[in-house]
């Protein structure tokens, strides 16, 4: 019996190990079969109307409406006092089901990953702006892992709603007050849309007192002149683009690379073997190595997120040649979500959250100098 047991135990352990081997070969074809809807995109899906968006249900958070997750705080932390900016803020990717393109509205566990999302990330900003999230069809998870036409109707069905929702933001919101663009991940990938379109050479771009696009890879070479805004090269520079992509070491990013080289950039050049914007989070600009001493504090959940509490001096941080954010090799426990390659993509905001906060206020600082 214990050696039947035994041979048991080592054919699991085996199994184990076969299965640990197949996934790490095949996990890009297995996320595939998992998350890439095999539905058609719904072509009679209807655009949402700018003034859908004046409904306060619209949005995650906006000003006037009661149980902001934006105004959170981690222990010890206040919220700002009367708003000096408005922060227009586009959430991630919170859908990851593949029975849609495009997220339901009415979705309640991709609404309430919304939600901590709005929470975590856009919480940064509240010492110094209102700030402003909407609900949108966003695209789903599958449809950045497949080159298919469906996929990029859905990112631009996304858009639409993001677009919608950005003109009620800038006819409600104070005109008297700057702007503060924020996003991450496909969040960021529609405000650069935003910019693109929407921002760049228009009085709106005057507004802007930051643009943080942060998770998502931007050319310095095909992309940047067309967001209209040049990159923050100081902490003092304000109406610039700061944006990172972390990796822990050694750092395999080659399934974002491998993606961004087949690319073509905003200006109609291929991304190809282009350095990515990198803005290092602790000192405002690409050159300087920051150690981990100088990163104000890392949010690091404790059971729920309400109980979370900032760790100082948690990672260092450096922006290598190609333009990948780098946080060292011993980063902290956040959670289950490091992709492979060491991949801290889903911690972008929360490994610098104290330092987001404290740029945010120094960059909108030197922009109301007179």
């Amino acid at each position: 019996m214990a050696r039947r047991f035994l041979w048991v135990i080592a054919g699991l352990i085996v199994l184990v190990i076969a299965a640990a081997f197949a996934y790490r070969i095949f996990q890009m074809e297995l996320m595939k079969v998992a998350l890439v809807p095999s539905v058609p995109f719904e072509e009679t899906a209807e655009a949402t109307p700018p003034a859908r968006y004046a409904d306060s249900a619209m949005w995650i958070a906006r000003p006037d409406i009661a149980g902001n997750p934006a105004t959170w705080t981690p222990r010890g932390v206040e919220a700002g006092g009367e708003p000096k900016a408005s922060v227009f803020f586009i959430h991630p990717t919170s859908y990851l089901e593949r029975a849609h393109w495009n997220a339901p509205l009415d979705d309640p566990e991709s609404q309430q990953r919304a939600r901590l999302f709005v929470q975590s990330q856009a919480s940064a900003f509240n010492n110094i702006g209102a700030i402003w999230a909407p609900k949108y069809r966003q695209a789903t998870f599958g449809a950045f892992l497949t080159n298919q036409a469906d996929a990029e109707k859905a990112l631009a069905f996304a858009y639409q709603d993001v677009l919608a929702a950005f003109e009620v933001f800038l006819e409600e919101a104070p005109k008297d007050r700057p702007i503060i663009l924020a996003a991450h991940s496909q969040g960021s990938l529609h405000l650069m849309r935003l910019l693109r379109e929407r921002i760049a050479g228009t009085p709106i771009a005057k507004r802007v007192a930051a643009a943080y696009v942060i998770g998502w890879p931007i050319s310095t070479t095909a992309d940047l002149a067309a967001l209209g805004l040049p990159a923050c090269e100081t902490k003092e520079e304000a109406g610039c683009i700061i944006s990172w992509q972390s990796f822990a070491e050694p750092a395999d990013p080659k399934m974002v690379t491998d993606v961004y080289d087949a690319s073509t950039g905003l200006d109609g050049a291929s991304r190809a073997g282009s350095p990515m914007l990198c803005v290092n989070p602790i000192t405002g600009n690409s050159a300087d190595h920051a150690p981990a001493s100088a990163n104000l504090g890392t949010l690091v959940p404790n059971g729920e997120l309400t109980d979370a509490a900032l760790t100082p001096g948690a990672v260092p941080a450096r922006c290598d040649v190609r333009g990948f954010l780098l946080i060292g090799e011993d980063a902290p426990d956040l959670g289950s979500y490091v992709l492979p390659g060491n991949n801290y993509h889903v911690y972008d905001y929360a490994l610098f959250w104290a330092n987001i906060r404290a740029d945010a206020a120094t960059r909108l600082a030197h922009f109301l100098k007179p």
